[in-house]
C-alpha cells in the first residue's frame, strides 16, 4: 500500500517512524512542515525536518524526541558565555546539520536536494519531502507581543503568550517541492500525523495543489489531542484561546471537508459518535506512542483501518 504521510515534528515523526517499520522504503513518503524553520545564529534551521529525519535515522534524543541522542553542549554554553543568544539551544552535533545545510543553501541548493543528501547519509529509507523549497514561515500573532516566529512563540516565550491568531507567510506564491504532487497522486492513501493541526498541518495544506490533492483520496487523521489535552505542544492551548474546545472531536471538524476516516484514543471512545455524525468512518486504538512498539502497533493500526476504506 502506497502511503503519504503529512507531519509535523515530535507527534509526526513517531507515527512515520512506526509506519516506515511496516512499509515498504519505497511505499512511503512523508511532507514535512517548513513553516518552522527561522534563522538562528546566521544558520538556517528546519526544525519539523530534522525530528523527522533524526527519528528515522535512529538519532534522535529519545528523552524529548527532537534533537540528536548523545548530545553535548560546549559550542552552545561558549556561545552564552560570550553574550550571545540562548534561548534556543543548539548541541554540537545538531550545530553540524545547521551548518551544512546553512552552507548548501548559499551555494544554491534547494532544501529539498538538501534533505535527500542528508537522509542518504543518514540511511533514512523512506522518501522525505520539504512541504516546499519556498521561504513560508508561520507567525503567531499574540495578545502579549504582536506577530512572533513561530519558533519565538514556542521556545522563547515557552508557549505563554495568549494566541490571536497564525500567518503564513508567502504561502501564497509557494510551490510544492518536487515530487509531491506526484507522490500524493499516485498514493492509494494519505494519513495526516497527530500534529498540531494550526501549524504543523495547515501550513502543509496551503502550499499551493495540496489540499486539491487530497480530493478523492482516502485521507484518515490521528488525532493529537487525547481527552481534551494536547499529547505534546500547544494544540489545546490554541484551540482554548481562539474559541474552540480542545477536544478529539474539535480536530475531526477541523479536517472533516478533507479526511473519510479519523483515529480517537480509547480514553476518547465516549465522543466516537459524535465523530460518526460528521459522516466519517471512527477506528478508536492507542494514540500515545511511548515506544517503538506502541509506535509499530498503531501504525498498523492505521493502515489496517485504511484497507478498510478502500
Amino acid at each position: 500500500m502506497k502511503i503519504v504521510a503529512l507531519a509535523g515534528g515530535v507527534g509526526g515523526a513517531k507515527l512515520v517512524h512506526g509506519l516506515a517499520k511496516v512499509l515498504a522504503p519505497q511505499d512511503l513518503v512523508i511532507i514535512v512542515n517548513t513553516g518552522d524553520d527561522f534563522e538562528y545564529l546566521s544558520l538556517s534551521i528546519s526544525p519539523d525536518l530534522d525530528t523527522v529525519c533524526y527519528t528515522l535515522a535512529g538519532l534522535a534524543n529519545p528523552e524529548t524526541g527532537w534533537g540528536r541522542a548523545n548530545e553535548t553542549w560546549t559550542t552552545y554554553s561558549k556561545i552564552v558565555e560570550l553574550g550571545g543568544p540562548g534561548w534556543f539551544r543548539l548541541g554540537d552535533l545538531d550545530l553540524a546539520t545547521h551548518i551544512e545545510r546553512t552552507r548548501r543553501l548559499g551555494a544554491g541548493q534547494t532544501i529539498s536536494q538538501i534533505v535527500n543528501s542528508f537522509c542518504e547519509s543518514w540511511k533514512v529509507a523512506p522518501t522525505i519531502l520539504p512541504m516546499s523549497d519556498d521561504r513560508i514561515r508561520t507567525k503567531v500573532e499574540t495578545q502579549e507581543y504582536g506577530l512572533l516566529d513561530f519558533q519565538e512563540y514556542f521556545v522563547k516565550y515557552n508557549c505563554s503568550p495568549k494566541v490571536t491568531g497564525f500567518q503564513f507567510q508567502n504561502i501564497e506564491n509557494s510551490r510544492p517541492s518536487p515530487g509531491v504532487i506526484e507522490s500524493l497522486r499516485g498514493a492509494q492513501a494519505v494519513v495526516i500525523c497527530p500534529s498540531n493541526p494550526w501549524v504543523s498541518i495547515d501550513p502543509i495544506l496551503g502550499v499551493s495543489g495540496i489540499r486539491s490533492s487530497l480530493l478523492g483520496k482516502p485521507v484518515v487523521a490521528i488525532s493529537p489531542i487525547i481527552a481534551g489535552k494536547a499529547v505534546k505542544g500547544p494544540a489545546a492551548k490554541m484551540y482554548t484561546e481562539l474559541g474552540y474546545k480542545p477536544s478529539a472531536l474539535t480536530v475531526a471538524e477541523h479536517y472533516r471537508e478533507l479526511i473519510r476516516g479519523f483515529v480517537l484514543d480509547n480514553l476518547d471512545e465516549s465522543i466516537k459518535p459524535a465523530v460518526e455524525r460528521l459522516g466519517l468512518r471512527v477506528l478508536t486504538t492507542n494514540t500515545m506512542m511511548t515506544n517503538i512498539k506502541n509506535r509499530i502497533q498503531l501504525a498498523e493500526d492505521v493502515l489496517n483501518f485504511i484497507g478498510s476504506l478502500l
